[in-house]
């Protein structure tokens, strides 16, 4: 993965075959307080009009047709939708509520952009020959099937994990541990639990030959994320977003 930057917007970019991958940063929007500045979602306290704004400014920075990105209303499930082409009403300059309540996002045309919302939780991105995949995995979505459905109906060869609450910040409780305990060894790290591992061996168990993570903490990192634990959960949502082409 390599830091990007383009019309005063930074970005994590990776490739994969055939597939651009961008996870956003907080950096260059025109949100102000908490929602500082390039804040994407709106289901947040934010005003909308500076969301939309923020959405601009993003698909003119990485030369995407907003008009045809695909979303959903995230829901920390294991859902997943397929996208044949463009959404019939353009959600992401439009906001509302999108027509689906889904954590996963697939598709094989091209051009068409895969974005799901993260402020903490792990942006998990996949190629293969059925096409790719974009993924919104919190520790609910990582326990239940959600990288392993996406990997199997894309035949996943390469995966890319963004930046997500790292091992250093991520306490949780027993019942947390206990959803992970057929990965092995090595995932606790005192009562905090190591996401970007558990992505890691969900995405090698499921047979993707090859996983870049890029081990950044949105906890840590105040100047470059957005963190709901962090800020008490008032805060924005930066992106992971991932087109063919």
């Amino acid at each position: 993965m390599e830091w990007r930057e383009n019309q005063g917007l930074e970005w994590l970019e990776a490739k994969l075959p055939g597939t651009t991958v961008a996870f956003t940063t907080r950096t260059g929007g025109v949100s102000e307080g908490p929602f500082s500045t390039l804040n994407l979602g709106i289901l947040t306290d934010d005003d909308a009009d500076a969301v939309k704004s923020n959405r601009q400014r993003v698909a003119d920075a990485l030369g995407i047709d907003g008009t045809r990105v695909a979303m959903g209303r995230q829901v920390h499930g294991s859902d997943i939708a397929f996208h044949a082409e463009g959404p019939v009403e353009p959600h992401f300059f439009n906001p509302g509520r999108p027509p689906q309540d889904v954590d996963g996002h697939l598709t094989d045309a091209p051009g068409l952009p895969l974005f799901v919302l993260v402020a903490d939780c792990l942006p998990v991105a996949m190629s293969g020959p059925g096409g790719i995949a974009m993924l919104h995995c919190g520790w609910r979505g990582l326990a239940g099937s959600i990288v392993e459905d996406a990997a199997k109906r894309i035949a996943a060869t390469h995966a890319a994990v963004g930046p997500g609450i790292g091992p250093c910040c991520f306490e949780v409780g027993e019942e947390v541990f206990a959803a992970f305990d057929g990965l092995g060894d090595g995932l606790r790290q005192g009562n905090n639990l190591d996401l970007w591992k558990v992505a890691r061996r969900k995405l090698d168990n499921a047979g993707v030959e090859t996983v870049d993570v890029a081990e950044v903490c949105t906890f840590c990192d105040s100047r470059r994320f957005f963190s709901h634990r962090r800020d008490h959960g008032r805060t924005g949502r930066q992106a992971g977003i991932a087109w063919l082409g």
